[in-house]
């Protein structure tokens, strides 16, 4: 319960700064910041996931996040350079991963709903 407030304060703390903090950028990085944003989300799902399956690692979920984050934003970059759209493989890599975080938290928490409802009802049948 704590690690989610954390996570809920620290989104609203990055929407405040973002809204407040007049910070542009130069279309030119535009690709490459819209890649490592990517790669951001995905570690972000992956590490939900893992909170809910009871495996979270801050170290992993840093590293990750960052790492990830890093890794598009250069593929992007030698791609550019090369004039070859590298970041593809990134898209395609951590946007396929994406989804299937998505997938597996969405089947966790309808898997504990459905047991939470069936507890419920053994409960109401007891008391009955």
């Amino acid at each position: 319960m704590i690690k989610l407030l954390f996570a809920i304060i620290g989104i609203l703390v990055g929407v405040i700064v973002g809204l407040v903090l007049p910070i542009t950028y130069s279309p030119t990085y535009a690709l490459y910041i819209s890649v490592a944003i990517l790669a951001c989300l995905d570690s972000v799902f992956g590490g939900v996931r893992a909170n809910l399956e009871n495996t979270f690692d801050t170290r992993i979920f840093i590293s990750g996040f960052f790492g990830n984050a890093i890794l598009a934003a250069f593929l992007a970059y030698i791609g550019d350079r090369l004039g070859v759209p590298f970041y593809y493989a990134a898209i395609f890599a951590f946007g396929g991963r994406l989804f299937d975080n998505f997938a597996s938290i969405r089947r966790i928490l309808l898997f504990k709903r459905t047991v939470r409802k069936k507890k419920g009802k053994s409960e109401n049948e007891l008391e009955n």
